[in-house]
């Protein structure tokens, strides 16, 4: 490796320190003001991480992935990092629950949950299919059809789950009123403040991919392997950032919702970067080696919702069962990723 090489990685690994910073603070905050606008309008956290911060915490993905369709002509590279960051937010639902003795954070967590979990299966599945059959589906104009699925599953599925966690919400409405732990601060200031943090965390994160292609091209990797796993990564920072402060503020259902709803919005990210691919249907243009990270994605959600119903009342080490079969899927993942790269 060349003294420039060397240079590169250096500067670009400087400028990705200093995002991890800006985001890591504004993140932090995020979580904590999200967490009292849900408690001010009386919404459940779990549509708030869904919706809320959800569409704050993908942004870098859609910016990437708008990039990567149009001037940078790298759709492998929009797909790799859509369906990475869907992975990765996975494993970061492994992570919460090492943050927890005792008992395992799916047993924590609400119900809800496995709605957003399995429209994101739902979801993985038309990806997965529409991969490998990519030009036996007939078109509409430059578009695939399976775009029109993900939209309208997106749109349906946030109605969906507003109302079941509306229903939940009235309930419970005695128990939510004694657990109010933000009186003194009013509406107006929680969402000024959610704004400026969700500012400057959009912002940041816009520069994650540019950081992350700038480390792929120093290392030399493939396209679909560097889309997948290092970009991914990148731009799944807030995510991670997000979950776990908003876990460390005790609002898991926060965290845990905006896990499976970046997920939802990100498959709804890759239906707007297929219309904005106007050489035609994107899934046509992509490596099959693509197919592995949606079917990861599936089983790794799968695993998890297992845990949400079971709801193990304790660890037998320092991380749950699901955990530990969501990291193993991860791992293979990425080998197979790897060997196919």
């Amino acid at each position: 490796m060349s003294m420039n090489s060397i240079i590169e990685i250096i500067t670009y690994f400087s400028a990705f320190l200093m995002a991890t910073g800006v985001i890591t603070f504004c993140g932090s905050r995020l979580s904590k003001y999200g967490d009292i606008i849900a408690e001010k309008l009386g919404l459940s956290r779990t549509w708030i991480g869904v919706i809320l911060l959800a569409t704050v915490t993908s942004l870098p993905e859609l910016i990437t992935g708008i990039s990567s369709v149009t001037y940078a002509d790298v759709p492998d590279i929009a797909l790799g990092d859509i369906l990475g960051s869907c992975v990765f937010n996975l494993l970061i639902l492994a992570f919460l629950d090492m943050q927890f003795r005792g008992s395992p954070v799916t047993s924590l967590a609400h119900h809800g949950h496995i709605l957003s979990a399995s429209l994101g299966i739902l979801l993985f599945i038309i990806t997965a299919l529409s991969l490998f059959l990519k030009d036996k589906i007939f078109p509409l104009g430059w578009i695939g059809p399976y775009t029109l699925i993900f939209i309208l599953t997106y749109f349906i599925g946030v109605k969906m789950i507003y109302i079941y966690e509306k229903r939940q919400f009235a309930r419970y409405i005695k128990e939510k009123a004694i657990e109010l732990k933000y009186e003194e601060i009013s509406t107006k200031k929680a969402i000024i403040h959610y704004a400026i943090n969700g500012f400057f965390v959009i912002i940041t994160a816009i520069f994650l991919p540019i950081i992350g292609e700038g480390l792929a091209e120093a290392t030399g990797l493939g396209q679909s392997f560097i889309g997948t796993i290092f970009i991914a990564m990148t731009t799944s920072l807030p995510e991670v950032v997000v979950t776990l402060s908003a876990a460390k503020i005790g609002a898991i259902d926060l965290a845990i919702g905006n896990l499976f709803g970046s997920n939802l919005f990100n498959i709804f990210i890759l239906g707007i970067d297929d219309i904005l691919y106007v050489k035609g249907p994107l899934l046509y243009y992509v490596n099959e080696n693509h197919i592995i990270s949606a079917l990861s994605a599936s089983a790794m959600t799968s695993v998890a919702i297992m845990g949400l119903i079971y709801r193990a009342e304790k660890k037998n080490f320092f991380i749950a069962w699901d955990s530990l079969i969501i990291i193993m899927f991860y791992l293979i993942n990425m080998m197979l990723l790897y060997t196919l790269r």
